[in-house]
């Protein structure tokens, strides 16, 4: 997400060099630019406007401090507005317990983000009880498709209700269950429409009086672009909201839903949503996302999204040193894998925008691929796993062979298996008594080589 904006908003301020002094002609050129480049990003006109008009009055008020660049000025009033139109804060608000109620259009992903926030909250809060409530009787297996996510991912699933009821009869009956059996937060997935309509708001206020919800969040797609400020307004002003989530922002290259809904709204953006399985959802933190578009990095959210996979308490089991062999390459490999793969990690990491494009460049997309990785080292013998230096010509050939690939390939991963040696080998300052890795002076060194905050 936001990457066609964060290239854009990279190359404006990169123009700009060294230079000491912002002039006039540096302050027009740069918000001409910004103007244009929020507009393509589909962020709404109203919000352009604004966001264009506070970074200009900023810009013209703000005095050049010694030895600052206009550069690091614009950055740095580019960034604070960015964080203001996303919410104004840097915080995760925590969800209110009882009843959530999630609205949204129809295909938005909602029924899906019912379930991945009932599994968010059972893991964050083991002792807390989710009850799911499926209210969407407008689309055709929307009911099946909730009662199947909650048994999978072990979520409770409330299923006394008859056929042919309809939505406001199921949540009567869900309040009724409750007066019995206690749950710590009850989501009630809603039904959609192609279009915001007089049917669907007075269904959704009905059910709103029955269920007296805590929180009412709206779900958008951010594919969605310029329309997302409307609906989120609507959906406001209609029924009231308080938060939103952002679902398939990993296929959403403009941003301008994020920078739009929240501001038009005045509801915080509360999660977001980054791929399809159930754990690919995580807080959102306007200013960890306005340091990510700046391409200033987001080391915070690599770390928790590290301590959410278990990559720390895995990479802690890899030895290091002269006893790293492809064992521990695998394993270090599949951690990599679960944290996007390596060009996924560079972008949470300050200045690697650029990197990124060369990489992509040079490899034409073709860099050896994670299945390409495991095929191999699955295709050596346990002696040629435990001691890579064997690997001839010959041996090289036959895994190749084994794995369908080329000893280009093989050569490669040789390539990888040396620099990732050579990176543990630098990591040895970090190491415990018994050869495992203290991981909170790991997270240390990440603070210090990137800059972390």
């Amino acid at each position: 997400m936001f990457e066609t904006l964060s290239k854009k908003l990279s190359s404006i301020v990169a123009k700009l060099g060294k230079k000491g002094v912002l002039t006039d002609d540096i302050i027009d050129t740069t918000i001409r630019e910004i103007r244009v480049t929020l507009i393509e990003s589909d962020v709404a006109l109203s919000v352009v406007k604004q966001f264009t008009a506070n970074v200009r009055e900023k810009l013209q008020n703000q005095k050049i401090i010694g030895g600052i660049t206009a550069e690091q000025t614009i950055i740095k009033i580019v960034h604070d507005e960015l964080v203001d139109i996303l919410g104004g804060d840097g915080s995760a608000r925590d969800l209110s317990q009882g009843a959530i109620l999630m609205v949204g259009l129809q295909g938005s992903g909602k029924t899906t983000t019912t379930a991945k926030l009932a599994r968010l909250i059972q893991k964050k809060n083991s002792s807390k009880k989710v009850l799911l409530v499926p209210l969407d009787t407008f689309r055709l297996a929307a009911i099946e498709q909730l009662r199947s996510l909650a048994k999978s991912n072990e979520i409770d699933f409330f299923d006394g209700f008859n056929d042919g009821d309809n939505s406001v009869e199921i949540a009567s009956k869900a309040v009724q269950y409750l007066k019995q059996n206690k749950y710590d937060y009850v989501i009630y997935d809603t039904a959609g429409r192609l279009q915001i309509d007089d049917d669907l708001m007075d269904e959704l206020g009905r059910i709103k009086d029955i269920v007296t919800p805590s929180e009412t969040i709206l779900v958008i797609d951010s594919m969605i672009g310029q329309d997302a400020s409307n609906i989120a307004k609507s959906f406001n002003e209609k029924i009231g909201l308080t938060g939103i989530i952002l679902t398939r922002i990993d296929g959403d290259g403009k941003g301008g839903a994020a920078l739009s809904s929240s501001y038009v709204s005045g509801c915080k953006i509360l999660y977001s949503c980054i791929g399809e399985k159930i754990n690919d959802i995580e807080p959102f933190y306007p200013d960890r996302i306005a340091s990510r578009i700046l391409d200033k990095g987001d080391i915070m959210s690599l770390i928790d999204k590290a301590i959410n996979e278990n990559v720390e308490e895995e990479l802690a089991k890899v030895k290091i040193g002269k006893e790293f062999d492809m064992n521990g390459l695998m394993t270090y490999l599949k951690q990599i894998e679960k944290l996007g793969g390596m060009m996924g990690i560079l972008k949470f990491i300050p200045g690697m925008g650029k990197l990124r494009e060369q990489i992509e460049t040079a490899t034409g997309g073709g860099a050896l691929s994670f299945k390409k990785q495991m095929a191999l080292i699955q295709s050596m013998t346990k002696a040629e796993r435990k001691n890579p230096s064997i690997l001839n010509g010959s041996r090289r050939k036959r895994i190749a062979d084994g794995a369908a690939q080329t000893v280009h390939d093989v050569n490669k991963l040789m390539e990888i298996y040396s620099q990732i040696k050579q990176m543990m080998g630098m990591m040895s300052d970090i190491q415990n008594p018994d050869g495992t890795m203290d991981t909170n002076k790991a997270k240390g060194m990440l603070d210090r080589m990137f800059g972390g905050r």
